[in-house]
């Protein structure tokens, strides 16, 4: 079925309460493993249909956050999320005090009672109001953003519209939309500053009605983190400070090189080469076009995933007025159908949409089709992260597709990115972790420790005098750190993990499909270190590993110098 025949009504939402209610209590009373076994999976049907309606209703809002009807919808379910989640999480209890576990176990898989056991310590029906609160201001940020109209060069552009004058050749252009860019979030500093205050406040009083001292280890329990420890997180940052940065600088020093400048400006960051960045050759049609064929070429599975997407118009990729900002996947479990948003803007990041999110629908339609227990489909974020950032070095044989002449420059500037991202979203967890160390901080306190942070991560960019980034609030374009706090640093184990993928594939392609099919076929059935090991690639947390993996690129990177 398309996407634009897809029906959409509210959720019944009492009626589904009162099922699960239902569910529940027979759970408890169930006489056999097997009667369990039979409920859970009735319960999962259940949440498919309203995953399935809320899914509908959250695309069909990002893709025109000026359409009353599903903002109105929206901030519905926004308000039953943590409604849900009582319901579920007293389901759950009961299936993990449950005196059949051992059989369940057996048929569900010991991971699955783990990871409901970090749930109820992450929920109490006491935070219900301020879980609501909490999706209401994610829901107002992401519409303040989006209402951006900035008046650039004779026309009335969006945020994303900007992003091909920031790579523009002309130096006076780029900062100039640069500086466009800064002067909305100037303008509206107010709304932004005090946002955050409330998303912080609201957290950490979440945590510490859960018990907590603050909203760290809450934080931690709603990632799903399941096989590591904070502290083990703190272990791979300083690995990145010590051993990725200073090739992060001398990439810099590269670039800067490249470019003809006596200095390194912040707004220099987007263009790689003096005659322009790589961009796609042509139009988002025969990107898409591309796309296909590139899938077809690439493996039957493939080939099978692409025609499914596009048949069923499970793209949405046009930047245009009105539309959320920023790119993802999501999925219709009852049509077992990925979905794809986006908004191409004429650079490159187009082309990762067909990569990189591509990547994480085809992980989805793939676990769809194989995984019975829904629960087993995905694991926790790292590793969907690692589906989509391995496609887009997986499918290197298919750039030229996308960018003809310009291929060598796109390959070169996506290494470089790789190995200079990694301490940039390292930079966004610090962050987090020092805002929600100390939530009193005030907005200026909390631009500060970016500004300090930057010079860590990224000592190698000059934001002087620039609006908005110059005052150091340059985070509060990262719609994760309001909207997905400590969700960030899953890219950067991710990211080494698609650097070992990339290594794997330079030495014998079809071995490192075969590996990455193997690591997809897994899913959720084990925890992200199980994973990394159950194909015979090191953890990103190992000791030396990010050291190891790194200077393989880098070594890349400064072999295929391109002027």
């Amino acid at each position: 079925m398309k996407f634009s025949q897809m029906p959409y009504s509210r959720p019944d939402m009492p009626a589904m309460f009162a099922q699960l209610d239902g569910l529940t209590a027979r759970l408890k009373e169930a006489g056999s493993a097997g009667e369990q076994l039979a409920l859970y999976k009735e319960k999962d049907a259940l949440m498919s249909r309203f995953n399935t309606l809320s899914a509908i209703c959250s695309i069909r809002n990002t893709v025109d956050t000026r359409d009353k009807f599903y903002e109105d919808e929206q901030a519905y379910l926004d308000e039953q999320y943590p409604l849900i989640s009582e319901k579920l999480q007293a389901f759950n209890r009961a299936l993990a005090e449950s005196p059949f576990r051992p059989e369940l176990e057996e048929e569900l898989g010991a991971l699955v009672f783990t990871n409901i056991e970090i749930e109820l310590r992450s929920f109490s029906p006491e935070i219900v109001p301020l879980m609501q609160e909490e999706n209401r201001l994610c829901t107002e940020y992401q519409k303040l953003y989006a209402s951006a109209r900035i008046e650039f060069m004779g026309k009335t552009v969006t945020i994303a519209q900007l992003g091909p004058y920031k790579q523009d050749p002309d130096r006076a252009v780029r900062k100039a939309a640069v500086e466009a860019e800064g002067t909305f979030f100037d303008q509206h500093q107010a709304q932004f500053d005090e946002l955050y205050d409330k998303l912080v406040k609201n957290r950490t009083e979440q945590a510490k009605k859960l018990g907590f001292e603050n909203y760290l280890p809450l934080g931690f329990l709603r990632m799903g983190r399941n096989c590591y420890t904070p502290e083990d997180l703190d272990g791979f940052r300083r690995q990145v400070v010590r051993d990725l940065v200073p090739l992060a600088v001398k990439v810099k020093e590269r670039q800067q090189k490249r470019l003809g400048l006596d200095s390194f400006k912040f707004y220099d960051d987007p263009l790689k080469f003096r005659d322009g960045s790589a961009k796609p050759q042509g139009t988002p049609e025969e990107i898409m076009a591309a796309g296909k064929r590139m899938y077809h070429e690439l493996s039957a599975e493939t080939g099978e995933f692409i025609d499914l997407m596009m048949e069923n118009e499970l793209f949405d990729v046009l930047a245009k007025e009105g539309k959320a900002p920023g790119g993802y996947c999501t999925n219709l479990p009852d049509y077992k159908y990925p979905f794809i948003f986006s908004n191409f803007n004429g650079t490159s990041g187009d082309v990762d949409v067909l990569t990189h999110e591509a990547g994480h629908a085809f992980a989805d339609y793939i676990a769809a089709r194989t995984i019975d227990i829904a629960a087993n489909r995905w694991p926790t974020m790292e590793g969907c992260e690692t589906h989509s950032m391995s496609m887009e070095f997986l499918t290197a044989p298919w750039h030229h597709l996308f960018f003809g002449p310009m291929t060598d420059k796109y390959e070169l500037s996506h290494g470089e990115d790789a190995l200079t991202f990694i301490p940039y979203g390292c930079l966004v967890d610090h962050f987090q972790q020092e805002v929600y160390s100390h939530p009193e901080m005030t907005p200026e306190e909390r631009n500060q420790t970016w500004a300090l942070l930057e010079k860590v991560y990224r000592p190698y960019l000059d934001m002087e005098g620039i609006p908005f980034y110059g005052r150091g609030a340059g985070w509060q374009r990262q719609t994760h750190i309001y909207q997905s706090p400590f969700y960030y640093i899953d890219y950067c184990l991710a990211q080494v993990m698609s650097l070992q993928f990339f290594a794997l594939s330079l030495e014998d392609r079809q071995k490192a499909w075969e590996k990455y099919m193997a690591f997809v076929r897994l899913g959720g059935t084990r925890t992200f270190v199980d994973l990394a090991h159950g194909v015979d690639m090191r953890s990103p947390l190992d000791e030396g590993c990010v050291k190891d993996v790194c200077a393989k690129t880098y070594q890349w990177t400064q072999a295929h110098l391109v002027e």
